[in-house]
Parts: C-alpha cells; sequence; structure tokens
C-alpha cells in the first residue's frame, strides 16, 4: 500500500504545529489535526490508549498515529484532503467485535486552528465463522507472451472458526461500480449514500448454493467463478479446476455465455454447480478483473431467489433506472465477510463498501497471476496446541506496489504450513488493508 507521505510529515516536523518559521514567510506550514474515535451507543466496550487511526491524502498516502486513552490521536500535516479510517477490534464471551470507520473529505485550509476535534464515528460489527480466504480475479499472462487471459477467477471460502459452518442461504455479491476506479455517484458530501441507510449494493446478479452444505473448522471451498476447467494445457500460468472437490459458478440458463460458462470439468458433480438469480444487464456475471467489491452474505427469513426477485430491494446506481444500473439492497447484517480491491493502474479508486463492511481496501495488479490473500493471525494460530512446531516461516510471495513490500506481516507460509498438517487462524479485522496483501502466485497454483 501507499504508506508513506511524499513530504514525510511524520519524521520532520514532530512538535512543529501551526506555525511557521518567523524568519521566512514561505516556511513550510503544518496544522494539528485531532481525531476522536467515537464508539456506538450501547457498547460495551469504552475508547482505550494505543488503537492506529490513518490519516489518508488524496494521493493515497498514509500517516498512522496511536489513540490515547481517552480515544484521540493527533496529526501534523500540511493543508489538503484527508480521510480518517480506523479499526478496533476486541473480545467479549465467545464472538469478537470489530468497530470500524471511515471520515472523508477533511479540509484542512489556512483558517484551520489546530483546535478542531475530528469525531470518526464506528460501527460495530461481529466476527463471523466463514471469510473470504483468496480472491484470484486479475488473470496471467499467456504463454506466447500476446496478452493476458482472465477467464479463471476463482475463491475460496474458510471456515476461520472452531465451529462447523452451515452455508444454507450463502451468497456471492459484488457492488456497482464493478471497478474502484469507475465513476462513483453514490457519494452525497463525501459518504456513501447506503452508509446510513444499512445496505450494501449487490450488482447484476447473485450466485447462491442451491444445496445444503456444511463447511467443518478450518476447511475451505474453492469456487471457480468462470471457465471451471483445466486451462494449464493451455496456459500453463492458469488454473487447474478439474477437481472433484471444486465448485463453480455454473446455470447457464440464467448466464448463457460460454465463454464465461463453457461445460465445467466433468470431475466436478453436478451437486457442486452454484445458481444464478440475474437481474441486470448482460449474460455474464461480470467481476471486474482489476478492482472488486466481492462479498458474501446470506439471506435470512427468505430464500435467495425471493430476496433477489423483490422489486422492494431495487436501488439504481446515480438514479439511473436502467437494467445496467440496477442493485439489490443487501443489508449490512446480512453480510459475512467482505474484500475490497483497488486497482494500482489508478490514483481515481473509490470505496465502495462503507466502513462496517469493510473499513480499508487492498491493491492488485493484474494480468501477472497476482491474488489477493489473507493474512495469518499469528497469535491466534500460535495459539492452537501443538500448531507451532507445524507452522512454516521464511514467507517467499510477497509483490511489490508502489515501492513497498506487499506481503503477510507474520512471516507465515500458510500453504506451507496446512501441507505440514498446522491449522491456520487467518487475521479478521473486517479492514482489507489489514487482512490481505497480494501474493504473486495464486494458491491453487503449486
Amino acid at each position: 500500500m501507499k504508506k508513506l507521505f511524499y513530504f514525510m510529515v511524520g519524521a520532520l516536523i514532530f512538535g512543529y504545529t501551526s506555525c511557521k518559521d518567523d524568519n521566512d514567510d514561505d516556511a513550510y506550514k503544518t496544522y494539528s489535526v485531532n481525531v476522536q474515535l467515537v464508539y456506538p451507543e450501547g457498547s460495551n466496550f469504552n475508547p482505550v490508549k494505543d488503537v492506529e487511526i490513518k490519516l489518508t491524502n488524496s494521493t493515497g498516502s498514509t500517516l498512522d498515529a496511536q489513540t490515547d486513552d481517552a480515544g484521540k490521536a493527533t496529526f501534523t500535516v500540511p493543508a489538503g484532503i484527508y480521510e480518517a479510517s480506523a479499526t478496533d477490534v476486541r473480545r467479549g464471551t465467545g464472538e469478537s467485535y470489530i468497530y470500524s470507520g471511515i471520515k472523508s473529505n477533511i479540509a484542512v485550509t489556512e483558517s484551520w486552528t489546530g483546535t478542531e476535534v475530528i469525531e470518526l464515528n464506528l460501527s460495530e460489527s461481529k466476527q463471523g465463522q466463514i471469510v473470504i480466504k483468496e480472491l484470484y480475479v486479475g488473470g496471467c499472462q499467456k504463454d506466447d507472451g500476446s496478452g493476458a487471459f482472465q477467464y479463471d477467477k476463482y475463491v475460496i471460502l474458510y471456515n476461520n472458526s472452531d465451529m462447523p459452518a452451515n452455508l444454507d442461504n450463502l451468497c456471492l455479491g459484488m457492488v456497482i461500480p464493478y471497478n474502484a476506479h469507475a465513476t462513483n455517484n453514490d457519494y452525497s458530501n463525501g459518504v456513501l449514500i447506503y452508509e446510513s441507510e444499512g445496505w450494501i449494493p449487490a450488482g447484476n446478479g447473485i450466485w447462491y448454493f442451491p444445496d445444503n452444505v456444511t463447511l467443518e473448522p478450518g476447511k475451505q471451498i474453492v469456487i471457480a467463478l468462470t471457465n471451471a476447467i483445466d486451462h494449464t494445457n493451455t496456459y500453463s500460468n492458469s488454473i487447474n479446476f478439474s477437481n472433484p472437490e471444486y465448485y463453480c459458478t455454473y446455470d447457464i440458463a440464467v448466464y448463457p455465455n460460454t465463454t464465461y460458462y463453457p461445460s465445467p470439468s466433468e470431475v466436478i458433480p453436478t451437486s457442486h454447480y452454484l445458481s444464478a438469480v440475474f437481474y441486470g444487464a448482460g449474460n455474464a456475471w461480470p467481476l471486474s478483473t482489476s478492482g472488486p467489491a466481492f462479498f458474501i452474505f446470506a439471506t435470512k427469513d427468505v430464500s435467495p431467489v425471493e430476496f433477489a426477485n423483490d422489486a422492494n430491494n431495487n436501488s439504481y446506481h446515480g438514479g439511473n433506472v436502467s437494467a445496467a444500473q440496477l442493485r439489490k439492497k443487501v443489508p449490512v447484517d446480512w453480510v459475512i465477510d467482505a474484500i475490497e480491491v483497488f486497482t494500482t493502474s489508478s490514483d481515481n479508486n473509490k470505496k465502495r463498501l462503507t466502513a462496517t463492511v469493510d473499513a480499508g481496501q487492498t491493491y492488485l495488479t493484474n494480468t501477472f497471476g497476482y491474488t489477493s490473500y489473507r493474512n495469518v493471525d499469528l497469535e491466534a494460530t500460535k495459539a492452537i496446541e501443538g500448531n507451532e512446531a507445524k507452522l512454516v516461516y521464511g514467507y517467499d510471495k510477497a509483490t511489490e506496489i508502489d515501492g513497498k513490500t506487499s506481503t503477510d506481516p507474520s512471516g507465515v507460509d500458510a500453504e506451507a504450513s496446512i501441507l505440514n498438517g498446522a491449522r491456520i487462524v487467518y487475521k479478521d479485522t473486517n479492514n482489507s488493508t489489514n487482512d490481505f496483501h497480494q501474493r504473486k502466485q495464486a494458491s491453487l497454483k503449486k
């Protein structure tokens, strides 16, 4: 990520606020920005010391500061437009609580006094069982050097808990706008219009498990999102989906595009085909290959089909009443997990997921076989009895983004550790910045 201000204000001007050198009228002027975390009413937790708050400028560079005992942090910055964000994870009886918030369009100008306090309101969410372990959408290079192959997308869902998880009514969704750098008309005064209304827009259609599926603790389900076949004979850098344990999105009566959905590998049972409900435009599910906002959710009290066919759940991006802009309102409390992906090819990325669902973002450089892979929760993984001796360190799948290393900070090679008999617990803070990194090779590419 872009983790460092180009101007390096933290190191250069520590303790120097809201003033300039009396001997130099052109000296670099800076301002104090105070950010106060505000926990939701009725929360069982109070502000504490050492919660990290991030302040991001308009170029995407960030500065970090820790809260004091009252939950406030102070930054020293030049004039500009900023965004403040924070995630605080607390543990209660049998559950984890995640408090996340984003405050955009903080305008620091010459009239800034340095006494202002920016309130960063946090939303509460509970940590669930199922997480998105990996999202591979960017494709790979063709063997003949003629370009990229991008019809081999997949997602891996993982039971991160200690209890079996039932996938009844579990659905796959994606947000319109499909691309992070596309024009986003969902913002009003720097805030997503659906944030206060408590829903996330699911564009085009949804996929769901038609049959009851139970996922055991520490186990995963691979879902081929396009072309559930063996691609490696044609594109050696691609993926082999010819595996009887894999699942796939295949409902040819709903999405008839055979470029996206040729007949799946014959070894994949038909019981492993996900079903679809389509309500948008086109003939395939157009998950972005550069910057998707992808999420999983479970419908409550209604079936996925009933939910998707209910016109009361309709919303249109930008108010443009057309099939191409039609979305469904997914209640935030239905969302199980989500990942916001920004493309490295643009500086115009905008958040589409609200802070309750995902308070951060991960970056992707597509077409080179890179993938968005979840980081290991080292403390929780080591706490499992007998697990520590099975962990494999020396992780070597890091990539580089904007001159900075994107890697798993735990240093654990999760896939090698699993092969060595370890049980991995993945980091889950509802913040893609903390939870994911760009892995240089898809985990299914052995």
